[in-house]
């Protein structure tokens, strides 16, 4: 003997909780009697039911994306702070950039090396907003992958950072790499192992407590500005991975980070260069006003 919700299981090779919620609803009998999940099967017995209902998966959330150029071979788009790129596996159902993207040029799906992220050459945090350009053929995807290894691909940035910047203009180089112990990427300087990471920054303004601040990458490194302007005493407003104390300075609230991916050029598949702008959101926009001078 054993009970009727583990003989079904059995029987019908599904998950125990499926059965389960099929013998609660009075519909299973043994032997011409309701069943409750502890009634005992013996052998011989017969088990009645109706076909168990069709699973039905839920469909994964999708968002506006808003589209800057989009051609045969490829899309640039303005990227909403507050949304992952692609999920980080098969089971994540966050909604997401690509999944996005896919819900209406299905073709997607079959770009690039990764089921997870087709069509994607780069990526920009969550909580970072602005231009990003997603392959929708595999000749540009790998074209467009030729171009970042070979530091072809211009993206300036603008972003928020605690403090006054004492120049006006800088270069930082320190080297980027993992922490085996903090998780997340650490800057460390000559003579340390480390992936090489330069980073340029032009002042925009100055405000009491804080410094816009225009910025190129001329590598690609994981967090690369966030981690470089950390380094140098001077994180990016609202990144509370790469935070730190800065004696006298109130924290400002944020949602988000303060840093949008504002220009990026690449040369397009007819050999063209072309370069793609985006205006500070909103939100960034009222902020800034908000700051005192002095």
């Amino acid at each position: 003997m054993e009970r009727i919700d583990i003989h079904l299981a059995k029987q019908l090779d599904v998950p125990r909780t499926r059965v389960q919620k099929l013998i609660k609803s009075g519909v299973v009998t043994v032997d011409g009697k309701v069943a409750t999940p502890h009634t005992l099967v013996r052998e011989g017995a017969v088990v009645a039911h109706p076909p168990l209902p069709k699973l039905t998966k839920k469909k994964i959330p999708t968002t506006d994306i808003p589209i800057v150029y989009e051609d045969d071979d490829l899309v640039v788009i303005d990227k909403p702070a507050g949304i992952i790129v692609h999920p980080m596996n098969a089971t994540d159902r966050r909604p997401t950039v690509i999944g996005s993207l896919v819900a209406s040029r299905p073709a997607l799906k079959k770009i690039g090396e990764n089921k997870l992220r087709p069509g994607v050459v780069h990526r920009l945090d969550k909580d970072v907003s602005g231009l990003m350009v997603i392959a929708k053929t595999n000749a540009t995807f790998e074209e467009l992958k030729r171009q970042f290894v070979g530091r072809e691909i211009e993206k300036e940035y603008v972003s928020l950072v605690y403090g006054r910047m004492p120049k006006d203009q800088g270069l930082i180089s320190f080297k980027i790499a993992r922490s085996k112990t903090l998780g997340r990427m650490v800057s460390r300087p000559e003579g340390q192992e480390g992936k090489e990471a330069l980073t340029e920054y032009d002042v925009v303004d100055r405000f009491k407590t804080s410094t816009l601040v225009n910025v190129k990458i001329h590598t690609g490194r994981t967090h690369q500005i966030r981690t470089h302007f950390k380094a140098i005493g001077h994180p990016v407003v609202g990144d509370t991975l790469y935070r730190t104390k800065i004696v006298h300075i109130r924290p400002i609230e944020m949602k988000r980070l303060f840093l949008h991916s504002a220009k990026l050029s690449i040369t397009m598949p007819d050999g063209t260069r072309k370069t793609f702008v985006s205006a500070l959101p909103d939100e960034l926009k009222r902020m800034l006003a908000e700051l005192p001078k002095n």
